[in-house]
């Protein structure tokens, strides 16, 4: 499946219909406990905190998205979700990679605060390479330095 990386912020929120309903679609189909509020209250907020989410797209769909916001030196990620349809085919998995890839070029490491998370999806982020770090609080993925391996 070649999955590319769509990055929605606000602007996009406001001028694609269709990465808008995409999106309403992806965290309508979360379960409660990873979104337990309105899905388009949340996008709103998130966005409105000039913030931005990176998403699967595939076939002028986005199938998935992860919640993006930014530090000096990281790049926090929340709340990812697949829409049901789509799960268990390697997008959530290929969206953390194309998301680590933009991060790197923006010279971040990508960070998952692990109380959020279920046991899949730590066993998803070890098997991505992320480790959870001395104090427990969160999953990061370190990145080569940039220029290795090219």
């Amino acid at each position: 499946m070649p999955v590319t990386l769509q990055r929605v912020d606000q602007a996009t929120w406001e001028s694609d219909a269709q990465a808008r309903t995409d999106l309403l679609r992806i965290y309508a189909d979360a379960p409660i406990e990873r979104l337990p509020q309105e899905p388009e209250a949340f996008i709103r907020e998130h966005l409105a905190a000039t913030r931005f989410f990176c998403c699967a797209h595939f076939n002028d769909r986005l199938l998935g998205a992860v919640a993006v916001h930014t530090d000096a030196d990281a790049w926090w990620l929340s709340h990812l979700c697949v829409r049901k349809t789509t799960r268990r085919r390697g997008v959530g998995s290929r969206l953390l990679t194309l998301t680590g890839e933009a991060a790197h070029h923006e010279g971040c490491r990508l960070r998952m605060v692990s109380s959020q998370l279920s046991m899949a999806d730590h066993m998803l982020l070890k098997r991505l390479g992320y480790r959870l770090t001395q104090t427990g609080d969160y999953f990061e993925l370190d990145l080569p330095p940039k220029g290795a391996g090219q």
